[in-house]
């Protein structure tokens, strides 16, 4: 295993100490990127208990105190591999919804892609992790509101691009999503249901979120002449 990092330092040019603090902090992101790539597919296969840090530190090719330098623990390790992992599927979904036509055809891209993954069971780990690791915590914190106001952003986006009608306000479209995707794959987990049933009950707890241009035009219609015969009856 050879040791890129700390055997071969970056030799910034003398008296250019800013270059030399950019360098530095360039190479330590990358570092911590291929940490977090190594250990993310070991925590998912093993769990945190049947990973080590040697382990992980083999599969990146790097040290353990590399590991103990970027994270500090391999609890604060799992849990940034688990919020990573949740943003990436976040985005995916973002991506596969794009080509939806319907509010329909939105949410069953959004729940399809959801539930085809593991990364909400990796990230519900995460935080039962954190109840008892309080220190974790922020990192969580910031994650679940960042997931929250991209997804907000994101429907709000494609609402407008359609002209649908959102039955509900963007945020907390967004927060029932992730709440009903977190619950529903933790229980079907649990019951061992396939991902095709996980889809199934995700779209039976969301229900409608939105309506299409043409189905908001009939609802007013309905509602205008409902109100006339109301009132002509009145009359």
């Amino acid at each position: 295993m050879t040791d890129k990092a700390v055997q071969e330092p970056f030799e910034a040019p003398a008296g250019d100490p800013k270059h030399a603090a950019r360098a530095t902090r360039s190479a330590g992101r990358k570092m911590r990127s291929l940490l977090l790539d190594a250990a993310s597919p070991l925590f998912r296969e093993r769990g945190l208990s049947g990973t080590s840090i040697t382990d992980i530190a083999a599969a990146a090719d790097a040290f353990p105190s590399q590991i103990t330098y970027y994270f500090r623990t391999k609890e604060a390790l799992f849990v940034e591999c688990a919020c990573r992992e949740l943003l990436y599927l976040a985005r995916a979904t973002e991506q596969a919804a794009l080509k939806a036509r319907s509010p329909r055809e939105y949410t069953h891209a959004l729940a399809g892609t959801v539930t085809a993954s593991d990364s909400v069971a990796f990230f519900a780990e995460a935080l039962t992790l954190t109840r008892r690791r309080q220190d974790l915590a922020p990192l969580v914190e910031r994650t679940i509101e960042r997931l929250h106001g991209e997804g907000a952003r994101a429907y709000t986006s494609q609402v407008a691009r359609h002209g649908w009608r959102s039955l509900r306000a963007p945020d907390e479209s967004s927060r029932r999503f992730w709440a009903v995707a977190i619950g529903v794959i933790l229980e079907g987990y649990a019951m061992g249901r396939s991902p095709d049933e996980l889809c199934a009950e995700m779209l039976r707890v969301l229900g409608e979120q939105a309506k299409s241009t043409g189905e908001a035009a009939r609802l007013r219609l309905v509602d205008d002449h409902d109100a006339s015969t109301t009132l002509d009856g009145e009359s």
